[in-house]
């Protein structure tokens, strides 16, 4: 758990709410309804953070209810208090998903107390094969989203049987049309910038560099220690001091619900030496945002300052 809380950007503060209160605020018209009902079954589901729950939402259709906790750019999956309607709507939940890796300790602690033998649940982690300690941020892999909408679709296809087609139909559209700009610029951005020189805020985007076959040049330690709220070492400090100063680093990439002094030290100095600068957020900006429009938005930014730092 993190020990200091975080600058959130002013922007995002924009007086949204919790999922617990807005309801499916994680629906998307980006999916068109696909397949036929055939039951009329409706199954509950709460995922603890917004991203998950997004693609849960657009998986599952009209034949899924989807909450999601963490709902809101100014609150921190980290260090969030789960409140009493929280536990109730675990309580009366179907299919968990949370994504475990001591990234929301605080989902675990709700789905003990209230414990359903019927229900069914999914933690993110586990299905990905990354243990306690290593790197959380399993949202920002493209080869473990593509996991998870593997599973989801096949947990719900178990929990509704009668209705399996219309979920397969459901993941086809989301990954061969929904999912399709996404995919794209993943490929894109490997295909022309692999192996290029970044530098990043924290471990947050370590899954996205690794997936986009970027280097990462912005010592583990650092990373870890923004992400989790930890004073960095002074030597790593001098480490990114370095490789900004030397342009060692081609673009740098950083969270901007985590905006500390060193980051924004590192951020201006980086626009200083010419450095373009790319921002990714830990969850759906602005409220609301499909997994996908989100995650292509910030792709895009991405692209355009590998762009502007290669001539390519």
């Amino acid at each position: 758990m993190r020990t200091t809380p975080r600058l959130i950007a002013a922007t995002l503060a924009t007086g949204v709410v919790l999922a617990v209160t807005s309801g499916c605020s994680t629906a998307s018209s980006d999916t068109a309804d696909a397949g036929s009902t055939t039951t009329g079954k409706t199954i509950k589901v709460v995922a603890a953070e917004n991203f998950w729950g997004s693609i849960a939402t657009q998986l599952g259709g009209t034949h899924v209810q989807v909450k999601s906790i963490i709902d809101n750019p100014n609150a921190d999956p980290h260090d969030y208090e789960p409140t009493a309607a929280d536990g109730r709507l675990v309580a009366d939940a179907q299919y968990t998903i949370v994504n475990g890796i001591g990234y929301d300790a605080w989902a675990d602690k709700l789905l003990s107390a209230n414990p359903e033998s019927g229900r069914t649940d999914l933690k993110v982690g586990d299905l990905v094969g990354i243990k306690p300690g290593g790197n959380p941020h399993r949202w920002y892999s493209p080869d473990n989203v593509h996991q998870v909408i593997e599973k989801i679709t096949a947990d719900y296809k178990k929990m509704d049987p009668a209705d399996a087609a219309y979920f397969d139909a459901r993941k086809a559209t989301f990954e061969t049309k929904t999912l399709a700009p996404y995919d794209k610029l993943i490929a894109d951005i490997k295909a022309k910038y692999a192996n290029t020189p970044i530098g990043a805020s924290e471990s947050i985007v370590t899954p996205l560099a690794e997936g986009l076959g970027l280097k990462m040049l912005t010592p583990e330690s650092f990373l870890d220690a923004i992400s989790e709220g930890t004073d960095p070492t002074a030597r790593d400090k001098q480490t990114i001091d370095r490789q900004i100063s030397r342009k060692l680093i081609k673009v740098y990439v950083y969270n901007s619900q985590n905006a500390t002094p060193d980051v924004q030290a590192q951020v201006k100095a980086a626009e200083a030496k010419g450095i373009p600068v790319a921002t990714v957020t830990e969850t759906l900006t602005p409220a609301g945002a499909s997994f996908q429009a989100w995650q292509v938005r910030q792709l895009e930014g991405i692209e355009k300052a590998l762009g502007q730092a290669t001539g390519r």
